[in-house]
């Protein structure tokens, strides 16, 4: 029987060109597709895939956080993270989230299949470049991200959402439909965040999470510029 998998990543070509490298080999059944952290929280909920291939920059939940997500709801799932870079703090992120591997987009076809199959299989995985002391020293808990702002620390994970959300450009509206919150409760957000990292509007709201690297030049900045 082959391993049941959903893929998750903004860019649909990328999806496709995944979905047919797994379904040539005739071990994986492609069972689902999300564009972002949410939408891959209700597609793995409804359909409970043996595995999940996901791209770490995510729009709304970023991969570690949707990963997190995922296996407070599916314990047994299997999740497997892709990423453009092999950054220490996104590979640590993510492996204690829960991930069970760590590939770099520039893999090989083969890298990634043996990464899915070795983690079918209950292993661990990660891309070649990333070295197997880095794995044991995260295995071992002895790197510790360390945020550029310390205020960050105190914030929730709903509360880090709502602030990557606002960042990106999204109105409270629309973060209050990509979260499934009511809108009164996201404006609630944005107040206690302002609040706990001494900021007074979203511009400086923004600046720090760009400076934090939670999350990208926002798309409607990049598109009035």
């Amino acid at each position: 029987m082959p391993y049941s998998i959903v893929l998750v990543d903004d860019h649909k070509i990328m999806r496709d060109g995944i979905k047919a490298i797994l379904e040539r080999t005739g071990e994986f059944n492609v069972v689902g597709e999300a564009d972002n952290g949410m939408e891959a929280v209700r597609v793995c909920t409804q359909v409970h895939p043996d595995l999940v291939l996901m791209d770490i920059g995510l729009p709304g939940l970023n991969g570690a956080e949707a990963t997190r997500e995922l296996l407070r709801h599916i314990p047994a799932l299997k999740v497997v993270i892709l990423s453009m870079y092999d950054d220490d703090q996104m590979v640590v992120a993510a492996i204690r989230a829960g991930a069970r591997a760590f590939v770099l987009k520039k893999a090989s076809d083969n890298d990634l299949l043996d990464a899915l199959r070795t983690v079918a299989k209950g292993g661990s995985y990660l891309s070649p470049q990333v070295s197997d002391k880095l794995l044991r020293r995260i295995q071992q808990g002895d790197i510790t991200p360390e945020p550029p702002f310390p205020a960050l620390e105190t914030l929730s994970p709903r509360e880090l959402q709502v602030m990557r959300l606002v960042a990106e450009g999204r109105t409270s509206k629309e973060v209050a439909e990509l979260l499934g919150l009511g809108l009164q409760t996201v404006r609630s957000y944005r107040k206690s965040l302002m609040k706990k990292l001494g900021v007074k509007n979203v511009a400086a709201l923004t600046q720090i999470a760009l400076a934090a690297g939670l999350t990208p030049l926002p798309k409607r900045r990049l598109e009035g510029a």
